[in-house]
C-alpha cells in the first residue's frame, strides 16, 4: 500500500474527488462509458499482441534447437 502512495505522489481523497469532478465536467456522464470501453479494448489488444509475440519468440527458439 505504501508503494501505491509513493507511485501516486501522496494523492489523497480530496485530490481524487477533484479529478473525478473535472473528468465529469470535461467529458460528461454519457461519454465516460465510451472512453472506458475504448480503453479496455486497447488493453485487450495490447495483451493479445504481447502473447502472440511471446509465442513467436518461443517458436523461433524451439526451431533453432
Amino acid at each position: 500500500m505504501n508503494s501505491l502512495y509513493i507511485l501516486l505522489g501522496m494523492v489523497g481523497p480530496w485530490q481524487v474527488a477533484v479529478i473525478v469532478v473535472l473528468v465529469l465536467l470535461l467529458f460528461g456522464g454519457k461519454k465516460i462509458p465510451e472512453l472506458m470501453k475504448g480503453l479496455g479494448g486497447g488493453i485487450k489488444e495490447f495483451k493479445k499482441a504481447t502473447q502472440e509475440d511471446d509465442k513467436e519468440e518461443t517458436k523461433k527458439v524451439d526451431d533453432k534447437k
